[in-house]
Order: structure tokens, then sequence, then C-alpha cells
């Protein structure tokens, strides 16, 4: 709604909210605007040219199903597009096959330090990348982590990934957003040329520098950068910076929800469609999913999710000594990978 009313390429018109408290704070921030308990009476009384899905990520196919219904001319579905990949996909091809434009706001994408980060990684700047460390506090995979491993898919160009593994400890019991988190957790994803994310998240992560709720570090053959997530600054050390350099970067006024609508208003004025975040996105949730598999079966998940098998539970159990019988392989005789 800030981005909406920050433009002026947009007018505000109505919003749906399920509770009476919001939408009473909505018409106070936003006088003139139509309230509604649900977005089937909304779209009942109202037929506007841009729906904002920004609900629960439960909800988004049904919403964006029955919005789709309507004459529009763009869409925003908020990250993670559903909370599964197959939802997510749905989305996807639902919006594409209407051919309408579509913003899936992953804020952190159009960052300015963030745009800097991509350009010097993707120039080689730091050489060949091989591994990106996330340290994140106070959120989870899904709702925090979506966006740091689109990062990761948009830093390697989408390179396709092999596999994902993670490890998840539940025992607090915790819910963000309306969805039952991990406590903590460590996230391990590997593309198929070998580079690296190795992800912390959880309600308490202790992370390096102090004072920061967000860390990344990327690792090349010929120097590294960190940066924090939403702060706008990056410290660089390579071959030009060998002590190292904090570069402080002018955020500029605009949010980033609205440079992201006004990218879907340019699209519409295009009428060229734009999928490649969108596609980006269902990419990170794909990993996300992956990882929760991964811990509910403990396994390796390999990708595609869609050729993904869950194997049988396995009787084996690392540490214990080998009794020499019941099968198993001799990993001082494995044989080549290749082979």
């Amino acid at each position: 709604m800030k981005g909406l009313a920050a433009s002026e390429r947009f007018e505000l018109v109505a919003v749906a909210d399920l509770r009476e408290k919001a939408r009473r704070e909505a018409e106070a921030s936003y006088p003139g605007i139509r309230t509604f308990a649900s977005h089937e009476e909304m779209f009942a009384h109202c037929r506007p040219d841009i729906v904002c899905v920004s609900t629960w990520p439960p909800s988004h196919l049904e919403v964006t199903r029955d919005a789709l219904d309507l004459p529009l001319k763009g869409i925003l579905v908020e990250k993670p597009l559903a909370d599964n990949s197959r939802d997510g996909l749905e989305i996807l091809e639902r919006v594409r096959a209407r051919r309408l434009p579509l913003a899936v706001p992953h804020g952190l994408l159009v960052a300015e330090h963030v745009r800097q980060i991509i350009d010097l990684v993707q120039q080689g700047r730091i050489g060949d990348l091989k591994l990106v460390e996330i340290e994140c506090t106070g959120w989870d995979i899904l709702n925090a982590g979506v966006h740091w491993l689109n990062f990761f898919v948009v830093l390697t160009r989408s390179e396709a990934v092999e596999w994902v593994m993670a490890c998840c400890d539940t025992r607090t019991r915790t819910y963000r957003d309306g969805m039952q988190v991990e406590t903590a957790a460590v996230t391990y994803v590997q593309t198929r040329s070998g580079v690296r994310a190795v992800m912390n998240t959880g309600d308490y992560v202790n992370v390096s520098p102090e004072g920061v709720g967000v860390l990344f570090r990327l690792v090349g053959t010929r120097g590294t950068v960190e940066f924090y997530g939403w702060e706008p600054c990056y410290r660089l050390l390579n071959k030009a910076h060998p002590r190292g350099r904090l570069i402080q970067v002018d955020p500029g006024p605009k949010t980033a929800h609205q440079r992201y609508l006004e990218a879907l208003a340019d699209q519409v004025d295009r009428g060229q469609p734009d999928y490649a975040v969108a596609e980006s996105s269902l990419a990170a949730l794909e990993l996300c999913e992956a990882a929760y598999l991964s811990c509910k079966h403990g396994c390796m998940v390999s990708l595609p999710l869609s050729q993904f098998v869950v194997p049988p539970p396995a009787e084996w159990e690392p540490g214990r000594p080998y009794s020499g019988q019941g099968g198993g392989r001799d990993g001082r005789k494995l044989p080549p990978l290749d082979a």
C-alpha cells in the first residue's frame, strides 16, 4: 500500500483483509479507499487494473485464480509464490497463459548495493564464485530464506542445482507469518558446477559481525564480498582492495515495492510481460521445499523436485560400529564417481 500510494503511476482504490482492525488502520492511513472483509467481496464490487496478492502463502493460488477472472492489466504476487513449488508453478503458468505482466517483489534484487554486488561478482571481480554463506537470525527457510536463495539463484545465473540437504531443529514449535517453521536450521545447496550455498536460519543465530541481523559472505578464487542484507553497503576484498574496502551506496528514495510496482507498470505500457524474477522466485521456492523435505526424510534431495523419489527408511546409524552383516559398501573401496 505504501508503494502504491507513493507512486504517481497508481491509485490505491481498495483493500481486502480478514481482520477488521487492519481494515480500520488502512482506512485511517489512506482516506477514501474502500475496504472489504474478503477478496471475493472486493472482486465482486471492484474492477481494478492491478491486483496485489499479499496474503499468507497457502492462499496465494486461490486468490490468484479468482483475480485472473477479472479484466486485469497486471498482477503482483508476493514471495513466496506459494507454500510449495507445485502451486507456485501453477500460479506462474496461469499468469503466463494470460500473457499478463507479473511482479514478484524480491526487494533484495532491486537494492542498489545488491545490484552492484551482482555485477561485480558476475564480472569476475572476486574470481570464480565458490561459496555463498548466509547467516540470518529471527527468520526461517521459507519466509526469509526464499529471499536469500533467490539471490543465490540470480547470482549464479540460474545454474541448475544438483541437490539440497538440510537439518532442522523444531523443538520450540515456532510459527511465523502463519507457517510452522524451524527453531534453527542449516541448509546446504550445491549447483552442478560445485558452487555452494550454506544458509544458517532460526530464531537465534549468532551473526558475525555483531549487531546485524543478516550476513552474506561471497567467496571467490580471488576475493570476497560481505554485505548485511538491506544495509546499503558492502565490504570488498580483492586485488584492488587487498585490505578490504567498505563501500557505502545511496539507496535512493523509492521503496523496493514501489520499484517493482513501477516496473510492472512499464511491462503494462510495453505490452511485454517479463517473468524472469518470477522464474527465479519459483526456483528459490523449490530449494526451500527441498530443504524441508531433506529435514523430514533425513536424506539428500536431488532436483528437480518433480523427479525426486523419497527413499525408503534406512536402518543405518552413522557413528555406530559396523557388524559386518546386512550389506553395505566399503568406504575405502568406492568406485570412481563417473563409473
